[in-house]
């Protein structure tokens, strides 16, 4: 019994020295066949000539590739780049210290490749696009710190998107970069910060130069990567393929007024709320808009959104007072939510799911303002989330982070939510008259507030950044890792001493909105990139110029 746990040790010994004796006659073998035969029979040179020194090295150092040692055992080079896979990048930079072999597998382009897609980097890449992707990695990471920075400090460049013939601004939406914004005046325009090309073209709209009168207020506008849409007083909805020029590809009419208006992430489907009447459309396989649905509710609605990666069968979610409407062709007038008594306040969607808030009014005394959170695919409550006086006046779940979501409260505090928790993670006082707009990512929030007011915070450590004040509340906020757009849009669109036939001068600059785009990144900032200080076009026709738009701040000219 005593020899019993010492005889697999024996074992294993035995093992190693057969395995290093039959190493040593390989080695033996190989150096006895160098003076005989070659590799294809040919005889080989003596063993003094410097060729044989020299392919005898090649030999080895391919055997020894192609066998990666792993302690005491011989792998395959493709099955040990399979276990190297598993490792990050300390990891690998810890084992390519252990030998040359390892170092030649610890720098495998494809083991780096894969550490650059996983990290978000280089998406729309191939392997063979790059020598070197450990070096590239790197790059991203430190271009990543550089913009960290930049946010925190404020460096960048800023500019206002304004376009005063225009008169007074009605609303905006941006999406990657290029803004669209609607005016008084009737007119469309466009902006592409990502170019810093701010002679912004005008989209013609579907009414004729010719008509009587001036032309209706434009009541919202909305953008994706390929379509433009904006909606008239009118209840005319004219749609723009941003690819195919200035005149309108589509357009319908409703009866009544606009009062909601939603554009797909993806694709080409627009959704209008006018009266009682949901209607949506999108182009047929041939490019034939056709309505693909109309709904009748029961309300007026006051918040409508399509939900994104839904492009066979449109899904809408539609908000009217106290009542939450899942539209879509197979279900029509589908109630995903209704208590009577607690108007939804505002609303947001993801793929699978919709955030929305809802006021209690008083008359239910234990329960206050809440955000609840619903999924799409089985219509069941998921969480119910906070517990304020204020009411929620903007929500956040499609473009914050997985498992996060971002609200306002008049309360003037902003709240990011854990969506597996169900409990606030951090709160932050921020605004005077309540927060208007909202967005978050990994470590910031941009928040923005009805007296004008933008902040960004650093959402980990609960502290703001910094601050930027304009004279309108903030109406639209987005940004991503390098750029940041916001628009401050007056509540007022005809201001006392006004009137829609004066001349352009007589509306105050004051009155008008604004529109600021953020740059924070390092490529905009070098010396030969500096933006020029005048962004005028002089091309306007109305017999002045007065307006030049300055880039700012001034220090960078």
């Amino acid at each position: 019994m005593a020899e019993g746990p010492a005889a697999p040790q024996r074992l294993r010994h035995r093992r190693r020295e057969e395995a290093a004796g039959g190493a040593k006659r390989r080695r033996g073998e190989a150096v006895g066949a160098r003076g005989t035969v070659g590799r294809h029979g040919t005889p080989s040179p003596a063993p003094g000539d410097g060729g044989d020194d020299l392919l005898g090295l090649l030999i080895r150092d391919l055997n020894e590739i192609n066998e990666v040692p792993f302690f005491d055992v011989q792998l395959p080079y493709e099955l040990a780049l399979k276990i190297f896979q598993y490792l990050g990048k300390t990891e690998l930079g810890r084992c390519a210290q252990v030998s040359r072999t390892w170092k030649v597998l610890a720098e495998d382009e494809v083991l780096w490749y894969r550490l650059c897609q996983q990290e978000g980097y280089l998406l729309d890449t191939s392997i063979s696009d790059r020598s070197c992707w450990k070096l590239a990695l790197k790059n991203c990471r430190a271009r990543e710190r550089t913009l960290k920075t930049n946010w925190k400090n404020r460096i960048g460049a800023v500019s206002q998107l304004g376009y005063e013939l225009g008169k007074i601004l009605c609303d905006v939406h941006s999406c990657d970069g290029v803004v669209i914004a609607g005016y008084t005046s009737g007119e469309v325009r466009l902006w592409d910060a990502r170019t810093w090309d701010y002679t912004a073209p005008i989209l013609e709209p579907a009414h004729s130069p010719g008509d009587a009168g001036p032309q209706p207020h434009v009541s919202f506008v909305r953008i994706n990567s390929s379509l433009a849409v904006a909606a008239y007083e009118d209840g005319t909805i004219s749609v723009w393929n941003l690819m195919f020029g200035r005149e309108p590809i589509h357009h319908y009419q409703h009866n009544q007024r606009i009062q909601a208006l939603a554009l797909g992430s993806e694709g080409a489907t627009v959704a209008t709320a006018s009266g009682f009447e949901v209607k949506v459309e999108s182009p047929d396989d041939r490019g034939v808009w056709q309505t693909t649905g109309t709904f009748e509710i029961q309300k007026l609605v006051n918040f409508l959104h399509l939900v994104p990666g839904v492009l066979q069968s449109p899904l809408a979610v539609a908000a009217a007072e106290d009542i939450v409407y899942l539209l879509k062709a197979e279900h029509p007038g589908k109630i995903l939510h209704s208590v009577y008594g607690q108007p939804v306040t505002c609303l947001d969607v993801s793929a699978r799911e919709a955030a929305f808030g809802v006021k209690t009014l008083g008359w239910v005394l234990n329960e206050p303002n809440q955000i609840l959170l619903y999924n799409l695919e089985t219509s069941q409550c998921l969480k119910k989330m906070g517990n304020s006086i204020g009411d929620f006046t903007c929500v956040n779940l499609q473009n914050s982070p997985p498992n996060m979501l971002v609200a306002g409260n008049k309360d003037r505090r902003v709240r990011v939510f854990d969506l597996r928790k169900s409990e606030s993670l951090c709160s932050l006082y921020a605004h005077q008259l309540g927060v208007s707009a909202v967005q978050m990512d990994d470590w910031k929030i941009v928040s923005g507030g009805e007296e004008g007011l933008v902040c960004v915070w650093d959402q980990r450590m609960g502290t703001k950044l910094w601050e930027m004040h304009a004279r309108h509340p903030v109406r639209h906020i987005w940004f991503n890792s390098h750029s940041l757009i916001t628009a401050n849009i007056p509540d007022e669109k005809t201001p006392r001493g006004t009137s829609s036939m004066d001349d352009e001068l007589t509306t105050h600059r004051k009155h008008r909105g604004i529109i600021y785009a953020y740059e924070f990144s390092v490529d905009q900032l070098a010396v030969e990139s500096v933006l020029p200080i005048c962004r005028s076009s002089y091309d306007e026709v109305t017999g002045y110029n007065y307006n030049l738009g300055l880039a700012v701040p001034y220090d960078n000219i």
